[in-house]
C-alpha cells in the first residue's frame, strides 16, 4: 500500500489512508474511522490490523466527545491493543508517540473508577497525526476532503 516513490523526502500514501488522516486531524472521527475502514475492507496483507487500531482510536475519540466513557474507553483499549504490533512506526507514524498522546488525553478515562462516569474531552490533549516522511503534495492535495 505504501510505496517509496515520489522522493527520497515523501512517500506515497493510500489516497484514503491519507484522507483518514485529514478527517482525524480536523476531529471528524466518524468520517475518519468511515475512510480507514474502507482501506481495511480492500487490504488483506500486514497492515490490515494497523488499520483497525486506526480505526478504534477515531471511534474512542468519538465516543469521548459524545460522552459515551464506558465505550470510549473499551475501544481504546482494544485500539492500542491492534497497534502494539506495529510499534516503533508504519506507514510513517510514529505509533510510540501517537500511542503516548492518546494514553495522555484518555488518562481521566483510564484511571475513572465510576460505572458512569461524567468527563468531557480536553479538546488540546486530542492527538493529531503527522506522518515522516510526509506524503507527496499531490497525493495529499487529491486525499483531501475539500477535493471530492
Amino acid at each position: 500500500m505504501c510505496d517509496v516513490g515520489a522522493t527520497m523526502d515523501t512517500v506515497e500514501y493510500s489516497p484514503l489512508y491519507l484522507r483518514g488522516i485529514e478527517l482525524f486531524n480536523q476531529c471528524e472521527f466518524f468520517e475518519s474511522h468511515e475512510s480507514w475502514e474502507e482501506l481495511w475492507q480492500e487490504d488483506f496483507g500486514p497492515s490490515r490490523k494497523f488499520y483497525q487500531g486506526l480505526i478504534q482510536a477515531a471511534v474512542a475519540l468519538h465516543h469521548f466527545c459524545n460522552g459515551n466513557i464506558r465505550g470510549a474507553k473499551k475501544v481504546y483499549y482494544g485500539s492500542c491493543s491492534y497497534l502494539e504490533a506495529y510499534r516503533p512506526k508504519h506507514m510513517g507514524l510514529d505509533l510510540d508517540a501517537f500511542v503516548k498522546q492518546m494514553t495522555f488525553c484518555f488518562q481521566r478515562v483510564i484511571d475513572s473508577q465510576e460505572e458512569f462516569p461524567q468527563l468531557e474531552i480536553v479538546a488540546d490533549d486530542i492527538p493529531e497525526i503527522h506522518l515522516d516522511p510526509p506524503p507527496s503534495p499531490e497525493l495529499s492535495a487529491a486525499a483531501s476532503p475539500e477535493a471530492e
